[in-house]
């Protein structure tokens, strides 16, 4: 699981992470110039689906190869809903820019596949069978992967087969893109695979399509290892785990005494703003170097609590997306919501707090709960541990486990909610996080805020003052380009 990379193309840094070191790609406007030699023998790229990475990924291919001769398409099922919206951005049937996804896959040199997985596991022959000969199969994620082998089949003989995947949501792919007019890297960083290298060119390819979407660090890995680290991601710190922990402080700080307000201000407000915050700017120990002597007293507790019943859902979410399990339930539940469409998560009482706590906002400065802060903290850094044994390179660790979190997804949870995000991403991690999630809930009310309460374990806190991980988030930081994404 610790791939390399090598390009003839882009000009590479070896940084230092614990235990040795990995070769990036550091992104920027200035590398746009390249962009042709990195995509020889590629005229025409076909972006198929018009989903959010898709309709993000799409419109950054576009702009950064814009006067390059290389043509970006995008191609739908018949019928789409969501032709309206690609026209609206600019891509149309009247240039040849947009139409049906397999004559798009037919006349194109490099096909990105971003429609929804379950589509693309029902669908994956067709498109296959549709492609010209040594066309590049393009993938931003691994789901398709597991399902070829839990089918016991693979990719077509004879076509590179390369993924890009940003450590971001959709909108921030694009929203950070278009910060980065005026800040040069500014953008979501993303990792890169090369499956299949039939005709040598399939690295510098993959570079040149992260360098396209504007990332402004890239890192190797491999699309087992991708799709392993993603959708136990999003099951647990990235979704699953937050709507989770939110939930569960809420109820419990309700039964404190708090009202709804200051109970939702202590939860789901202290994630998605000032701990999120801390962590992007100053670290994991960042957080807990905020607070007063009483405050990391209460952190203390509440990490040493919380780590254990974390990291052990952790684990067995790692071990059922291993075996094929997470990806069977996510087939048999497409199949199931035909018919019986997903109810929205945002009805529980909780909610019904967040719009006094949106007009609260910029009265006073809200300050980091300690209880908060150390089960969130807890529950991140179980999760670096899980990766860690599982074998993981450390850019992909902290990408994934931590980045992705507090510069994509928490602003963007910030701004809308928690439960609007679970209602509102794809089906894939909507089917999982509604899965984990009360998992995580009861994890925290039963076992971990029980505890807390009590004497922590200090061997835990001296153990995360010390992890390896603050050394190779610190790495990665310098990386990341002097800007927060602005949620539109």
């Amino acid at each position: 699981m610790r791939p390399d990379l090598q390009s003839s193309v882009f000009a590479l840094e070896t940084i230092d992470v614990p235990g040795g070191t990995e070769t990036v790609l550091r992104g920027g406007r200035h590398l746009f110039p390249l962009l042709p030699e990195a995509f020889a023998g590629i005229s025409s790229i076909g972006v198929l689906g018009w989903g959010p990475q898709g309709r993000a990924q799409a419109r950054n291919l576009r702009d950064s190869l814009a006067g390059t001769g290389i043509t970006v398409r995008v191609g739908l099922r018949p019928g789409s809903a969501s032709a309206a919206d690609a026209r609206a951005h600019g891509f149309t049937e009247d240039d040849g820019t947009l139409g049906d996804w397999l004559a798009v896959a037919a006349a194109s040199d490099l096909v990105i596949l971003l429609i929804a997985d379950a589509a693309l596991a029902a669908h994956h022959e067709a498109v296959f069978a549709a492609l010209r000969p040594g066309a590049t199969i393009g993938l931003s994620h691994g789901f398709l992967l597991g399902h070829l082998r839990e089918i016991g089949s693979d990719f077509p003989v004879g076509h590179p087969v390369i993924a890009v995947c940003p450590k971001g949501m959709g909108d921030s792919v694009r929203r950070l893109y278009e910060q980065g007019r005026e800040i040069n890297g500014a953008g979501i960083n993303a990792s890169v695979a090369v499956h299949a290298d039939p005709d040598g060119r399939a690295t510098d390819r993959a570079l040149g399509w992260s360098v396209a979407l504007g990332s402004p660090y890239t890192f190797a890995t491999t699309l087992e290892s991708e799709y392993l680290s993603d959708i136990v991601g999003e099951r647990a710190i990235l979704l699953g785990a937050v709507h989770g922990l939110v939930e569960a402080l809420w109820r419990h700080f309700r039964i404190a005494g708090d009202d709804p307000v200051t109970a939702y201000e202590r939860s789901c407000e202290n994630v998605t703003g000032p701990i999120a915050r801390t962590i992007s700017a100053s670290g994991l120990d960042g957080v807990r170097a905020a607070l007063d002597d009483a405050g990391r007293a209460v952190f203390d507790r509440a990490y040493a609590a919380t780590y254990g019943p974390a990291g052990e859902l952790v684990a067995e979410i790692y071990d059922e997306v291993a075996d094929g399990t997470e990806l069977r339930s996510v087939i048999l539940a497409e199949a199931r919501l035909a018919d019986r469409p997903m109810t929205p998560i945002a009805g529980s009482p909780m909610w019904a707090a967040a719009t006094a706590v949106h007009a609260r906002r910029g009265t006073a400065e809200l300050p980091i709960d300690p209880l908060t802060a150390g089960m969130f903290v807890a529950t991140m850094t179980a999760q670096v541990d899980e990766f860690l044994r599982r074998g993981h390179p450390w850019s992909e660790i902290v990408n994934e486990t931590i980045i992705e979190a507090v510069d994509s997804l928490l602003p963007y949870m910030h701004a809308r909610d928690v439960a609007f995000m679970v209602d509102n991403c794809s089906r894939t991690a909507r089917l999982g996080t509604r899965r984990w999630g009360p998992r995580f809930q009861a994890a925290y009310e039963q076992i971990a805020l029980p505890r807390a309460a009590a004497d922590g374990d200090p061997a835990l806190v001296t153990a995360f003052a010390a992890h390896p991980v603050h050394a190779a988030l610190a790495t990665a930081a310098k990386l990341r380009p002097s800007v927060d994404i602005a949620v539109q």
